[in-house]
């Protein structure tokens, strides 16, 4: 999953992201937008938080 997949899942905004896992929503808004790509290991930690608090 990429960082948008993730964010959806969650149903939350980029802001509301942005504040639960303490990720800055510039970083976020580049991610999504193809700017920037995240640490693979960013992806991973993401991905087991999304899932622990979500699933």
């Amino acid at each position: 999953m990429d960082v948008k997949e993730l964010r959806n899942f969650t149903n939350l905004s980029q802001q509301a992201f942005s504040e639960k896992y303490g990720i800055p929503k510039r970083s976020i808004e580049n991610w999504e937008s193809g700017k920037r790509t995240p640490p693979e290991y960013v992806i991973k930690l993401l991905e087991r938080a999304v899932k622990e608090d979500f699933a």
